[in-house]
Formats: C-alpha cells, structure tokens, sequence
C-alpha cells in the first residue's frame, strides 16, 4: 500500500483530478477512512464539537488534539494525515507555531498541520515551512474566530471581502503552503481563487469549483441525525443503524436470547465434575 505524499496532492490540481477528503477522529475511523480512495485525512479541531461535546473549536487544547491525531496516525496506512493546530496555540509567535507543530510531527506522527488566516500568518507559514512541516492553509469562514465573526457566517459578500481573500490565497501560496482550505465562501470566489493560484484548494462550502473537497466524518455519515449544515450533505443515515442495532441487543439481552450458546465458553467435563463434587 503506497503511501500517498505532498507531491501527489499537488499533482492532483495539475491533472485536474477533483479529490474528496475527509476528517478522522480516532483510531476506527481512520481505518474506516484510509480503506477508501481518500488521499486526505484531516484531524480538524472540529473534534472539540463531535467528539469533546464542546460548543465552538476554541476550548480544545494541544494534548487533547495529539491525543487524537497519534490514534488517526495508527490507523492510518495510505493517506497522509494533516492535524489542525488548536487555537492560540500558533497565533502568538512564530516560536509557538513551531513548537505545536513540532509536537505534532513528533509525538503524532502527521505528515503536516494546518493552520487558520490569511497574510496575518505568512510569518508562520513560511517558519514552518522552512523547518521542514508541511502547511495546510486555510481562509474564509475561519471557526477559530467565532467570536470575531459572530457566529458562523459565510465570508466574501463584498468585493472588498471577495480582493482581501484573493490576496490571502496568493499570501498562503507563496509563503509555501502546499494547499487551502476554503470554507463558507461563495462558489464564485471559490473559483476565482482556484483558478488563480497553484495550489489545490479544498473547499467546505465553497462550492463545486474547488480542487477538492473537506467534510466531516459525522456530518456525511449522518451520525448527528436530522441536523444536515448546509454546506454538508448525508449519504448515509448511520446514526439509525447504530440505533437499532442497540436497540436489537437490549431486547435478546432482556429476552436472554443473548449470549447465545455460540457466545458462550463452558468447563471441561472433568473440571466440571471435579466442581461439583466440592460443591457437595
């Protein structure tokens, strides 16, 4: 099994090849995940959300998220894993960018990190970079600046908004990120974008003109039930399946129909022989 690489991802673009990508949380779902044509596998800090039950991203720390992306890492075989650095864990300094990221590459094992914002983090990207970790970019709706955008709303409305992204995207781009995660922007400044730097983007709810595109493991797999985002579509409703089947076995553990005899270990004759005569 050949390990997907950097240089594979950027090919896609050059080939014009649309990939899907999707995020992993833990050791299961990243076998689940890198048993598919997947080339990606992101450990968003979405996780604070669908994993920690936190209400935003921001809450979710460093050990939290190494924890879960060295579980990714394990399960993972194919696909090249990228960890997302927690908030105000890299926007500080370029020392704090490197030292998370570091710990990321060692005690997780990822093949790179993203990071969130545009020309305000090219002095990190390139530090890190130039150190030798890959960089994930990413602009447009930013779910670390919540607070600052009052909620999740979709960026670029205005033609100013729609120049400062195009100025970002060249920013990432040239400071040596090897790709961009566009989210809650409009589909035609997706494509502009897209169409204007050299990297593959990778939309979430940017629409269909993306290099390639991110979702959630839960939001696809409808693992949340009826809450579908808008930017996300179910193509399975497993959160029925896991339902019934738990449902399934309440009812044989109550009926004791299970454990079944094929569930079941028993003692040798003479054992059970030998156990009764010192029960007597």
């Amino acid at each position: 099994m050949k390990k997907i690489t950097i240089n594979y991802i950027k090919r896609l673009k050059s080939e014009e090849q649309p990939f899907a990508t999707l995020t992993a949380y833990d050791y299961t779902s990243a076998k689940i995940v890198d048993a598919t044509d997947v080339p990606i596998i992101l450990v968003g800090d979405s996780a604070a959300m669908v994993v920690l039950g936190y209400e935003t991203t921001i809450p979710v720390t460093m050990d939290e998220m190494i924890m879960l992306t060295s579980a990714v890492c394990r399960g993972t075989q194919r696909a090249l894993v990228i960890a997302d650095l927690p908030f105000m864990s890299y926007q500080a300094s370029i020392t704090d960018a490197l030292h998370s990221a570091g710990r990321f590459m060692k005690e997780a094992g990822v093949s790179g990190v993203k990071l969130e914002g545009g020309i305000r983090m090219i002095p990190q990207i390139r530090a890190l970079v130039d150190n030798g970790i890959p960089v994930m970019g990413h602009i447009g709706l930013t779910p670390q600046s919540f607070h600052q955008f009052s909620g999740y709303t979709v960026q670029g409305k205005s033609v100013k908004s729609i120049e400062n992204l195009i100025a970002d995207a060249h920013a990432v781009t040239e400071a040596g990120a090897f790709s961009l995660v566009l989210e809650g922007i409009p589909a035609e400044v997706g494509k502009l974008i897209t169409d204007q730097i050299s990297i593959p983007t990778i939309g979430i709810g940017a629409g269909p003109y993306c290099d390639g595109q991110i979702q959630v493991f839960h939001d696809i797999l409808g693992l949340y039930g009826d809450f579908i985002p808008k930017h996300t579509k179910q193509f399975g409703k497993i959160s029925e399946h896991i339902t019934e089947a738990i449902q399934a076995y309440i009812q044989q553990v109550e009926n004791r129909s299970f454990p079944a005899e094929e569930n079941s270990t028993h003692l040798s004759t003479s054992v059970l022989k030998n156990l009764s005569s010192k029960q007597t």
